[in-house]
């Protein structure tokens, strides 16, 4: 379980998060929303311990541990995982070396054996065949040369190999078309463990239609202002951010 209480942070000076209270349970399906620069991004920034973001108030409790107290590997290996709205390139580092060495870093954590080459590729092949990845994308570079569609294909594949007990998407759908999304969607919601949370991040409600969420959950200037289920995404909308109060 992710509880949050009071959580305030920065960037450069500029408060962010001002004052952020929230619980999700273990297994539920969530979507964020909120307008751009509401701090969405922000939040999942903070809860994966990237640089450049001071934590100023509140706290943050993650299966009983203080997640603010964390490294972000510490986090990464404890079951937290995030996606990028737009994954960085690693020019030399091949996916498939990169994505066996973050697999077995979580298995060393879990006290589980570490998985051999041929036992990565027979693993790594069988889903990314789901995904419609063709094999020769083990080869390549970490997302150099990729298209949108791809980076996030291979963010999806990287959450179903590390299995996290929280996964956050932050805006899957940025470059992607909806037949890819509706695949990568599909691979997560089967290939996840059951007891994992998908929390989606977006300010579009073309991909709540396609990931139904459990709750819809919405941020504006810091805060997060209104909870509820798919009446609340269709008043969104038709009337925008806006009508949210």
């Amino acid at each position: 379980m992710l509880r949050i209480e009071g959580l305030t942070a920065e960037i450069d000076g500029k408060q962010i998060l001002q004052g952020i209270d929230l619980e999700i349970p273990d297994g539920e399906l969530h979507a964020i929303m909120g307008p751009n620069g509401s701090g969405k991004s922000t939040l999942s920034y903070v809860l994966s311990g990237r640089d450049g973001y001071e934590i100023t108030g509140g706290s943050v409790t993650f299966n009983g541990l203080d997640l603010l107290a964390m490294e972000p590997e510490q986090r990464a290996a404890s079951g937290l995982f995030l996606a990028f709205q737009y994954p960085v390139e690693l020019p030399g580092v091949g996916n498939a070396n990169f994505l066996r060495t973050a697999l077995n870093a979580v298995r060393r954590h879990r006290g589980e054996p570490e998985v051999d080459a041929m036992q990565f590729l027979k693993l790594a092949r069988a889903r990314m065949k789901v995904l419609n990845m063709p094999d020769d994308m083990l080869k390549r570079n970490v997302n150099v040369g990729f298209s949108g569609g791809e980076k996030k294909k291979l963010e999806a594949l990287q959450a179903v190999l590390l299995t996290p007990r929280f996964a956050l998407f932050d805006e899957i759908d940025t470059g992607v078309d909806v037949d890819a999304l509706k695949i990568i969607t599909r691979f997560l919601k089967k290939h996840l463990p059951k007891e994992t949370t998908l929390v989606f991040i977006t300010h579009s409600t073309r991909l709540l239609s396609i990931i139904k969420p459990q709750e819809v959950l919405v941020i504006k200037d810091g805060r997060l202002v209104k909870t509820g289920t798919g009446a609340l995404a269709k008043k969104i909308e038709e009337k925008g951010f806006e009508s949210i109060k």
